[in-house]
């Protein structure tokens, strides 16, 4: 059983158990001794944020054998999008004129900011825009039979593109400054402790529907397609199955997921410039999935949990150490835990590895 087991309903509960009680922990218990602060909440839901986007990566990298390099690209693609919808409903509604604009000296927004005012629009735009662009790369690379490390080389360029292309002042995206100041999100005010407990709570939900509907998928029909296609791809196309449109879907499917995280988490952060699609981000999100055990879900969720947790605890005092410690998990993950964490000698862990 592909994505089952008792790891994978083990974190689905913890992910509910959270979703549930979030919501009560930070609003009528949040001055109690058991209740959890706005800062805390906001630490989860960033964390949340990332084991979604861990979720997306592994459903193409670890079940279709698919390794991107790239993932920056669509979770920044979703975040620039929200940041948008959240800038120029500001503008219209509050008044607030976003500082892109007084830094360039421009009396209105751009052309292409229209109707951004409305969350619908920008919700759509966020499912579609990513998916587009995963859909027309991934055709183009699928049928050219690139992959393996080409394909990721590709990826991680695509990123490196985007980002120099978000740099420039003049292209309306904030540029190096980014993108920041936002007033409210479907009527919450930013900054408002019930706002980051909300996030937070919408941030756990996602992640939860993303794990359970994911580990559905993989283990339908089309879910051992994928790992047909990531075992042995020449034997499958020797078969007579065409394989990239069952990676196609995959790749399209993961790319929409990433942007849902890049759009829950701009919102927790309060800013998004271009250094999100800087290549270490991207490179970081595989060392999560990496790390927890690529091919079980609930290893990505796992993996992106403890570095990020890790990675919060050691910026607050020594965050010069980070990359050296990163370092060091990309080694570790190399030498000593091809499988990530499923090679520890831990009954969840050994369960996990005997489901995949």
């Amino acid at each position: 059983m592909m994505g089952g087991g008792m790891l994978f309903r083990i974190v689905a509960f913890a992910l509910a158990v959270l979703t549930l009680a979030l919501p009560i922990l930070g609003g009528p218990l949040a001055g109690s001794g058991i209740g959890i602060s706005p800062y805390l909440a906001n630490i989860i839901g960033q964390i949340a944020t990332f084991a979604l986007l861990a979720i997306a990566l592994d459903l193409i990298w670890g079940f279709a054998g698919v390794l991107s390099l790239g993932h920056g690209l669509f979770f920044a693609l979703g975040g620039y999008l929200i940041a948008m919808h959240m800038l120029k409903d500001g503008y219209v509604n509050a008044g607030v004129v976003p500082d892109l604009m007084t830094f360039m000296g421009w009396t209105d927004l751009p052309g292409y900011w229209a109707f951004f005012e409305s969350f619908p629009y920008a919700a759509a735009l966020i499912l579609i825009l990513p998916g587009l662009l995963a859909f027309a790369y991934g055709w183009m690379s699928f049928r050219s039979r690139v992959s393996g490390v080409y394909f990721a080389i590709i990826t991680q360029a695509l990123t490196y593109v985007a980002m120099l292309l978000m740099f420039r002042n003049d292209t309306g995206f904030g540029g190096n400054n980014g993108m920041t100041g936002f007033v409210s999100l479907l009527g919450l005010q930013m900054g408002a402790p019930q706002t980051a407990v909300w996030l937070a709570t919408a941030s756990t939900a996602a992640t939860l529907v993303a794990f359970l509907l994911c580990g559905r998928l993989v283990r339908s029909p089309y879910g051992r397609m994928l790992i047909a296609v990531r075992d042995d791809e020449a034997r499958l196309r020797f078969l007579g199955y065409d394989p990239v449109w069952p990676k196609l879907a995959a790749w399209t499917l993961s790319g929409v997921i990433a942007a849902i995280a890049g759009a829950l988490y701009v919102p927790q952060v309060g800013i998004i410039n271009p250094r999100l699609l800087s290549p270490e981000v991207s490179i970081e999100i595989a060392v999560w999935v990496a790390l927890g055990g690529r091919g079980t879900l609930s290893g990505a969720v796992i993996g992106a949990v403890v570095i990020s947790a890790l990675k919060f605890w050691l910026t607050g005092f020594a965050p010069d150490l980070w990359p050296f410690i990163l370092s060091l998990l990309v080694l570790l993950v190399v030498v000593g835990l091809p499988n990530g964490l499923t090679d520890l000698r831990l009954p969840f862990w050994r369960r996990a590895r005997d489901d995949r």
